[in-house]
């Protein structure tokens, strides 16, 4: 089959498709223009997509289209949301798979936080209210495409579990500015990710600020609780734009967290492509050298002044996993927040539901012991600086 014909790719169809389904032609500031456009060229000459990928991915680029489109046309009707006020956020970040997305849903049963649900970030408009929160009929129409990454590979389950009401990323929020480096977690797009290392990342922390008033606008939340392991890459940015934001900042094995992450990457490419995982054009991630230097520049950013450490909070993995309710009291305590005995209850509750390997062990290598040896060199100054135990 001509399945590039099949399931067309192209930048003007989609935006003539996403305006004719909604009716609408105003997608806001031209910013996301440039973006869009390098992505899409890169995904029709570099990701190698297969039939269903194809089918995926024109049903999400429609889907951050039509979103840029309602949320322009919510504000155009209610300029009033721009006076929304985002009150001291808490934001989790860390390396990837080292239990980012574990804390933020334990946090997230305590409910003096509010989190962006996938399903409302999938579908934004009209703005959730409160008193439908849990039974708008968008979460089924969600649930039921999120959860088809579980059909296509039942193993990525065992590794990220999915689902409408399930607390989403902000860097998947910031798909709908086409300027994320989740888009590079799902596509093989050499030539967008070296566009990305050079973009103007203030253009998507604002947007999604912007996103959080109008979620927060008929449905009040007293902080929001955020999460996206990217955010270590910006963090000067993320506080310049979130000038009273906390970070919880997870910390793992360096050794342990990129093997899972590299297992991770080439399950999500699968999906989409019959491509071989183009392991040189990710070296960020996958190179020990390159992946320290990142762990590094944060340590670097902290000793020089550029990201406050007073709003900067510390939490080791292997804490949380051996003892969590002490682990998170310590966490309230140091950000000056009240841990209640309902949010302690609450806890108790959602791990006692959720054991470790519920839906399987996500199984990968680590290297031999040479190897290890000398990587462990390497993330020397990152262990030492924040106290990581070794878990090999």
């Amino acid at each position: 089959m001509d399945i590039a014909s099949l399931v067309p790719l192209r930048a003007q169809e989609l935006l003539d498709t996403a305006m004719a389904n909604t009716g609408l032609s105003d997608f806001g500031k031209d910013e996301w223009r440039e973006p869009f456009e390098i992505l899409v060229k890169a995904i029709n000459e570099e990701a190698e997509l297969n039939l269903f990928g194809r089918l995926m991915t024109r049903s999400d680029l429609l889907i951050w289209l039509q979103e840029r489109l309602e949320i322009e046309e919510t504000y155009r009707r209610h300029p009033e949301i721009e006076d929304e006020i985002v009150d001291a956020p808490v934001f989790i970040v860390g390396q990837a798979r080292s239990g980012t997305s574990i804390l933020f849903e334990l946090l997230s049963q305590d409910g003096q936080f509010g989190v962006p649900t996938n399903w409302e970030i999938m579908f934004p408009c009209p703005p959730p209210e409160a008193a439908t929160y849990r039974s708008d009929p968008r979460i089924a129409k969600a649930q039921h495409l999120l959860t088809q990454w579980h059909r296509v590979a039942p193993s990525f389950l065992a590794m990220h579990e999915l689902g409408a009401s399930i607390p989403n990323e902000c860097k998947v929020a910031m798909n709908c500015t086409f300027v994320t480096d989740n888009l590079t977690g799902i596509f093989q797009i050499p030539s967008y990710y070296q566009w990305l290392t050079q973009a103007d990342l203030s253009v998507p922390y604002a947007y999604y600020k912007r996103m959080l008033k109008l979620l927060q606008w008929k449905n009040p939340r007293s902080h929001w609780l955020l999460k996206s392991p990217s955010h270590t890459e910006s963090l000067p940015v993320l506080f310049k734009v979130f000038p009273d934001a906390q970070v919880v900042y997870t910390h793992r094995d360096p050794i342990k967290a990129r093997a899972s992450v590299t297992n991770l990457l080439g399950t999500l490419y699968w999906m989409r492509s019959d491509k071989p995982f183009d392991a040189a054009a990710f070296e960020r991630l996958l190179t020990p050298e390159a992946y320290a230097h990142s762990l590094n520049r944060v340590i670097e950013q902290i000793e020089d002044g550029s990201i406050p450490r007073s709003r900067i909070h510390d939490l080791l993995f292997a804490d949380l996993m051996a003892q969590p309710q002490e682990t998170l009291a310590r966490l309230y305590q140091q950000m000056g927040l009240p841990f209640s005995e309902q949010a302690r209850s609450n806890v108790l509750s959602y791990l006692a539901e959720k054991p470790q390997g519920r839906f399987g062990q996500h199984q990968y290598s680590v290297g031999e012991r040479d190897q290890i040896a000398r990587e462990r060199e390497i993330f020397a100054r990152y262990q030492h600086f924040h106290h990581v135990p070794d878990e090999l």
